[in-house]
C-alpha cells in the first residue's frame, strides 16, 4: 500500500497488523537524546523544531554522506529505548514512528489512544534504504550529531505495520503462530 507522510487519520484506519506500506512524503528522524529534548521542550511549553502534529518519526542511525549521496547508510535503530518518550509523543500529535523491534505494553495502549501506528522496516538494509531517501537535512539539535533530528523527504520507503489502532500486535502473533505449529 503507498501512503502519504504526514499519514492522514483515514489511512491510519487502514493500516492493519502485516499490512507492507511504501512511504513517500516527509518523515523525521528522532532517537534517544532527540526524544529527551523534545519531551524538555513540550513540559516547558517551549518551541519545537517542527510542528508534531500527524508526522512519522524514523528512529534511524545515520552514517555520514558519501560524495554525491544525500545519505549514508539510513537503518532503523531499536525503538524500545525511546519508549519512555512516546506516549507523551503521541500525545502531542506524532502519528507513526518507524524502527525495529516490539514495544512495550505502555506504547501499545498509546498507539490505540491516540490513533497512530508502529512500522518496522529491515535491520541491517541502512544502505538499501538510504535509496529511498531523495533529500536529508539537520532541522535541530546538531549538537548531537548522528542523534540530531533530520528532516528527510522520501520516496517508496518500505516498511510493515506492527502495532495498529485496532491493538494488534505483530511480534504476539509471530510467536503465537510459531508456537502454533510447534505443537
Amino acid at each position: 500500500m503507498n501512503i502519504l507522510s504526514p499519514i492522514k487519520e483515514e489511512v491510519i484506519e487502514k493500516l492493519t497488523v502485516g499490512t507492507r506500506v511504501l512511504i513517500s512524503g516527509v518523515i523525521y528522524t528522532a532517537r534517544d537524546a532527540a526524544h529527551y529534548r523534545l519531551i524538555q521542550a513540550l513540559d516547558k511549553g517551549g518551541k519545537l523544531p517542527f510542528d508534531l502534529e500527524g508526522q512519522t518519526l524514523y528512529y534511524m542511525g545515520p552514517s555520514p554522506a558519501r560524495p554525491g549521496q544525500v545519505i549514508g547508510s539510513a537503518g532503523p535503530t531499536t525503538s524500545s529505548r525511546m519508549d519512555i518518550y512516546t506516549p507523551r509523543l503521541l500525545a502531542a500529535g506524532i502519528r507513526a514512528m518507524i524502527g525495529k523491534g516490539s514495544r512495550s505494553p505502555e506504547v501499545r495502549e498509546a498507539i490505540k489512544k491516540y490513533k497512530a501506528v508502529y512500522l518496522v522496516t529491515i535491520g541491517g538494509a541502512g544502505a538499501l534504504l538510504a535509496k529511498s531517501i531523495k533529500q536529508a537535512e539537520v532541522i535541530a539539535y546538531e549538537d548531537l550529531g548522528a542523534e540530531a533530528i533530520m528532516r528527510l523527504t522520501v520516496e517508496n520507503f518500505p516498511a510493515i505495520v506492527a502495532n495498529d489502532i485496532y491493538g494488534q500486535d505483530l511480534f504476539e502473533q509471530g510467536k503465537a503462530k510459531y508456537q502454533k505449529g510447534r505443537k
